[in-house]
């Protein structure tokens, strides 16, 4: 059985799927949010949460979606 992610990991995965939906222009298309607040409540997260890391922790988060940041 695989360890639980801690909640870095949680608000990490949950920051590179937004920044990545929100670089195609696709971030507000009905799809993304069915998807994205279907992982919100999988991993026990709030929008906000995720907000504020990733406005702390863009650079990183660009980086592993492949941009320089």
């Amino acid at each position: 059985m695989a360890r639980e992610k801690t909640r870095e990991e949680k608000l990490f995965s949950a920051a590179v799927l937004r920044r990545s939906f929100a670089l195609q222009n696709r971030e507000y298309q009905p799809g993304f949010r069915f998807v994205y607040e279907g992982v919100l409540r999988d991993l026990g997260l709030e929008e906000r949460e995720v907000e504020e890391y990733l406005a702390a922790h863009q650079d990183e988060v660009d980086r592993a979606i492949g941009r320089q940041g």
